[in-house]
C-alpha cells in the first residue's frame, strides 16, 4: 500500500498544511473510495500515516467514533470499520478536485496493484499505471496486454505445458511451424490469436476468458498502431481491470 497511499498524499493540494483530523478523513477516503475497501479500520488509517512518513495521531478509534455522532456525522460504522457518509464523501471528492483527477480515475488500477504479490508482475503493472497516470492511454493498453501474455506464458510453462503442447501438436495452420514449446521465447513463434485458441483447446482457459482475451486483443491492435480510434480513460481502466482480474490474478503461478 505504501506506493499507492504516497501517490494519493502527494496529489493533495497543500498536504503538509492539513490537520491530523483532516488527514484521517482523507485516508478513510483513500481506503474506501480509491482502493475500494468496504470500510477503513483505525489500524489501516494509522498505516497510511506511517507509509507517508507522518506521525499517526493518537486515538484514531475515538476520532472515528466521535465522527459518527451529531446531526451531520462524517462516518458510518460498519463491519468492524468505518466509511464516509455520502455527504462527506462527496465533499472530499470536490475538495480534491482537479488536483486528483488522475488519482481518482486510476483508483481501480492501483487497487489491483496492491492485490498482486511482490515480484515482476507487480512491478510491471506499477509501470503500466504510471503510463496511465501520465495520460499515455495507448501505451497503458499495450503494456497491460504484454503483462497478461507474459503471465500466461509463465503459467503454462510451470503448470500446463503438456496440455498446451498437445493442442499445439494438433495444429493445422501452416503459418505456425513450431510443434512444441519448452521455453518462453518459443511462444513468440505463435500468433497471439492462435495462442489464445490453443489455450482454450487445451482447456487452460474457459470460454469466457477466451472471449475476454479476443476482445482485448482487438483493442490492443487498435491501440498499437496509428489510427483515428479514440482511446479514452474509462476504456483503459476497463481493459486493465478485466485482464488483471480475469487472467493475472486468476491463473496463479
Amino acid at each position: 500500500m505504501t506506493d499507492a497511499v504516497n501517490r494519493f498524499y502527494n496529489s493533495i493540494e497543500d498536504a503538509a498544511s492539513q490537520s491530523q483530523a483532516a488527514l484521517v478523513e482523507l485516508f478513510v477516503y483513500f481506503l474506501t473510495v480509491e482502493l475500494g475497501e468496504e470500510t477503513a479500520t483505525p489500524k489501516q488509517i494509522a498505516d497510511c500515516f506511517t507509509s507517508c512518513d507522518l506521525v499517526a495521531p493518537k486515538g484514531i478509534s475515538a476520532r472515528l467514533s466521535e465522527g459518527t455522532k451529531g446531526r451531520n456525522p462524517k462516518f458510518l460504522k460498519a463491519n468492524g470499520g468505518y466509511k464516509l457518509q455520502r455527504h462527506m464523501r462527496e465533499a472530499l471528492s470536490k475538495k480534491l478536485g482537479s488536483e486528483t483527477v488522475t488519482i481518482q480515475t486510476s483508483a481501480t488500477l492501483r487497487g489491483l496493484e496492491e492485490r498482486l504479490p511482490p515480484g515482476a508482475d507487480r512491478d510491471f503493472l506499477k509501470e503500466t499505471i504510471i503510463c496511465f497516470e501520465a495520460g499515455a492511454n495507448r501505451a497503458t493498453i499495450v503494456m497491460a496486454w504484454i503483462l497478461t501474455m507474459d503471465h500466461l506464458f509463465a503459467y503454462i510453462l510451470k503448470n500446463k505445458l503438456p496440455e498446451f503442447n498437445e493442442a499445439l501438436g494438433k495444429n493445422t495452420d501452416r503459418s505456425i511451424k513450431i510443434k512444441a514449446v519448452s521455453e518462453r521465447d518459443h511462444f513468440s513463434e505463435i500468433k497471439e490469436s492462435k495462442f489464445i485458441e490453443f489455450c482454450r483447446q487445451s482447456k487452460i482457459i474457459s470460454g469466457d476468458v477466451m472471449k475476454i482475451l479476443g476482445q482485448k486483443l482487438d483493442t490492443r491492435n487498435s491501440s498499437a498502431h496509428p489510427s483515428g480510434v479514440t482511446i479514452n480513460r474509462t476504456k483503459v481502466i476497463d481493459f486493465v481491470e478485466d485482464l488483471v482480474e480475469n487472467v493475472v490474478l486468476k491463473y496463479t503461478i
